[in-house]
């Protein structure tokens, strides 16, 4: 059901500063940036490497606000690993499958994501404690859930 890890996205208080990081140190070239206002994130995405079965990301997440999910998780921790993002071939038969072993889902249907991108968060409490995304690239159109 999972074919790869998609991204790990991080939380950050200052995108420019984060991504001047990665940069300088990584040697990584950001593709795309995005606001979400759905998500209340601006974001910045770095390719890792990129493989047949589909490139490896960093997301890099600013809060728009102290109030944003990403904001209170700042708040909270502090800067560090947000989520780790799975890709999958068709979230929304993910979502099912995933959902009838009994772990909680935050999304029951798949969302916008970054470029272009179907997303759905799973509960971390069900997860191991991680946030889970999964991510079904912008190729394929997703059902909708019934």
């Amino acid at each position: 059901m999972l074919d790869r890890i998609d991204h790990v996205g991080i939380a950050c208080h200052d995108l420019a500063t984060k991504i001047a990081f990665y940069e300088s140190v990584f040697d990584l070239t950001v593709v795309s940036r995005e606001v979400n206002e759905e998500q209340g994130v601006r974001e910045a995405m770095l390719c890792v490497a990129a493989a047949p079965g589909g490139a490896s990301w960093i997301q890099l997440l600013e809060p728009l606000g102290p109030d944003t999910p990403v904001g209170k998780f700042l708040a909270r921790r502090g800067e560090g690993v947000h989520h780790i993002g799975y890709g999958v071939a068709n979230i929304t038969q993910a979502l099912e499958a995933i959902g009838a072993r009994g772990v909680r889902l935050l999304d029951q249907r798949p969302r916008h994501g970054s470029m272009g991108a179907s997303i759905a968060f799973l509960h971390p409490a069900d997860v191991g404690g991680v946030l889970t995304e999964l991510v079904q690239g912008p190729g394929a159109r997703p059902q909708t859930m019934q």
